[in-house]
């Protein structure tokens, strides 16, 4: 059994990957580099899978966003799955560079859909995202929640691959399955997320900018749990059986919040990790950012019935264990 792993220098690419790899399957990685944050992360990402799993993992250095490299890059690849994870991220600098979204979040994305559909793969995973629900009032966020009012440009190319999604599982009967993340942290994280950044903060004795003056929830989930469901899904292919499926599809097409179910303040994130590192932050009280939501919260019904997820690591343990891997791996490398 060999997957396709897109975005596979990436946070929770390289996760999926060495999950996939240490249970004894072949992983195809591919990513483009791109320096939206630090290349030595994503080239150290890519490097640890290497050492650990030289025989069954490859990676080629291709951009998904561009069909005729992505086709030749894999022209001699044999693929039976794909999880999508590559995407341009970042709800602030879509206000900056709204093209990369477009290429790499819509062309791209279709051109995975091409992909699927040419090489008959089994089963396509993506990633969507809670940023879909916009500004909603009223929590948990459900999958059967309207999700037609994004407020960044972000929001909007993850809905519209939901869409695309669905198209192609309704003309050409792809198995899709769509994962709606909220936010994921842990080690190998991102730089650009809070987690990392207020942790590089407290260590450095630099003042944190928290904004809307810390009246934030975020449904802040670990990156192990997060790769669980993420294999779930991925074992487990929807039916192309006419019933309706979460998200409101009759196709071999579904939808699922992937999240903690447990909504913390942000100022109590920023209480774990001045535990974790044993400093005191300096925090900066700023108004909200545009784009940005005041609230995520999963309602993770759907995906614990269907595939038994159920995240198991509470911030008392997840930012703990970042924050050692941060200060006694990352930093001396």
């Amino acid at each position: 059994m060999t997957t396709l792993i897109t975005g596979a220098a990436g946070f929770i690419g390289m996760h999926v990957a060495a999950a996939l790899l240490q249970r004894g399957e072949d992983v195809v990685g591919i990513d483009n580099f791109t320096p939206y944050y630090s290349l030595d992360l994503k080239r150290a990402r890519i490097a640890r899978l290497k050492s650990l799993h030289r025989e069954s993992f490859s990676f080629s250095d291709v951009d998904f966003g561009d069909a005729d490299a992505l086709a030749c890059a894999l022209a001699t690849k044999t693929i039976d799955r794909i999880v999508h994870l590559g995407a341009q991220p970042g709800v602030r600098y879509s206000l900056d560079n709204p093209a990369a979204y477009i290429h790499s979040n819509i062309s791209g994305h279709v051109n995975i859909l091409e992909l699927a559909r040419h090489r008959a793969i089994s089963h396509l995973v993506y990633a969507s995202s809670s940023s879909v629900y916009g500004m909603r009032s009223d929590t948990p966020f459900r999958v059967s929640d309207r999700a037609d009012t994004p407020i960044s440009l972000y929001a909007a190319t993850k809905r519209a691959d939901e869409l695309m999604s669905e198209t192609y599982a309704h003309l050409f009967r792809i198995p899709l399955t769509g994962l709606r993340f909220f936010t994921v942290y842990g080690p190998w994280g991102r730089p650009d997320m809070a987690v990392w950044k207020f942790t590089e903060a407290v260590l450095r004795g630099d003042p944190i900018d928290v904004y809307n003056h810390g009246d934030m929830l975020r449904d802040f989930t670990f990156i192990d749990d997060i790769v669980n469901g993420v294999i779930l899904a991925l074992d487990h292919p929807p039916e192309d059986d006419s019933l309706e499926k979460p998200g409101g599809f009759t196709t071999p097409h579904r939808l699922y919040n992937i999240g903690n179910n447990r909504p913390e303040q942000l100022i109590q994130l920023i209480r774990a990790i001045e535990e974790a590192c044993g400093r005191k932050a300096e925090i900066n009280l700023l108004p909200m950012q545009d784009g940005d939501v005041y609230q995520t919260f999963a309602d993770i019904e759907d995906i614990s019935r269907d595939l038994g997820f159920s995240p198991a690591t509470p911030m008392a343990i997840g930012i703990p264990a970042f924050v050692n891997w941060y200060v006694n791996e990352w930093t001396k490398r």
